[in-house]
């Protein structure tokens, strides 16, 4: 029987053998996150990179998503032949067994949901935020105090773009070689990405990881993921820097239906840590996926 787990990895799958790169967007505000319109949180880890998928394929500018019932609560109604997008959520119970025991487990699963995107439902109107256009190889305010407010170690010159954990620093090419603002950022979020993976802030052991080989193209694949979600929040484009590494993400998905799920939880987990540097609240948002 083929797992939820399993259903999803294969349409990610499917999209990156196609040259695909389904977690990237063309976000252009914070408010453009996918969400739910009842409670109007937006969706995370694996259902923002399924969602983000959908959209682009069918070309949804809207991110506003519920479940049928939910839609005809509001007085919507989807349109006859419109495809569901499947969502999951993670949940626990006890176990009965151990309760019986006199032990208190619990155990963790997965449940489906089936969601539809405004644009697949009549007789409700929601409008999309209106976009700010970012000039090119201008800084970006929002997204340069989120650099600071890390406090993260870098120097800005010559031409590689990298992470060095030996001493704790990023390089970084300057603003003015890069093709856009844009570029720049979401490059720089990748770079922040790794940073995270210190064994004080996220604790992402990288020593295994050499160029090449599976452990390396793991950890960049959680570096694209976490540029991206932070170019979600900051309203810029998203970027996939690393393409030749498909190949290798796809090994990795086809030998591990539950990768993907692991690595968008890690991205996710290192954006939090990101977006809460310089606040008053500095633990960590579990992601919900990583009790999975």
């Amino acid at each position: 029987m083929t797992t939820i787990y399993q259903e999803i990895t294969d349409s990610i799958i499917s999209e990156l053998e196609k040259g695909a790169t389904p977690w990237v967007k063309p976000w252009n505000a914070p408010a453009s996150a996918d969400k739910n319109v009842v409670s109007g949180k937006a969706y995370r880890g694996i259902n923002r990179l399924l969602l983000a998928m959908i959209s682009g394929i069918k070309g949804y500018s809207n991110p506003a998503w519920a479940t049928y019932d939910q839609w005809a609560n509001l007085g919507g109604n989807v349109r006859k032949g419109e495809k569901a997008a499947k969502i999951i959520f993670f949940s626990q119970a006890k176990d009965k067994k151990a309760e019986k025991a006199g032990e208190d487990k619990f155990y963790q699963f997965a449940r489906a949901y089936c969601v539809f995107n405004v644009e697949q439902v009549e007789g409700i109107d929601i409008i999309a935020s209106e976009d700010t256009p970012i000039s090119d190889n201008q800084k970006i305010d929002a997204c340069e105090q989120r650099i600071i407010a890390t406090q993260a170690k870098y120097t800005i010159g010559g031409d590689t773009a990298c992470y060095i954990p030996s001493i704790d620093s990023i390089r970084m090419p300057a603003l003015n070689t890069f093709q856009s603002a844009e570029h720049y950022y979401a490059t720089f979020f990748h770079e922040l990405t790794h940073w995270t993976s210190e064994k004080t802030r996220c604790d992402r052991d990288l020593s295994k990881g050499r160029f090449g080989n599976a452990d390396y193209a793991f950890e960049e694949l959680v570096a694209e993921l976490g540029a991206a979600f932070l170019c979600q929040q900051h309203g810029i484009k998203g970027d996939l820097r690393h393409a030749g590494y498909i190949e290798s993400w796809l090994k990795c998905l086809k030998a591990d239906s539950r990768a993907i799920f692991k690595a968008s939880a890690l991205a996710q987990q290192a954006s939090d840590f990101l977006l809460n540097c310089g606040t008053d609240k500095q633990e960590l948002i579990e992601d919900e996926l990583l009790a999975a």
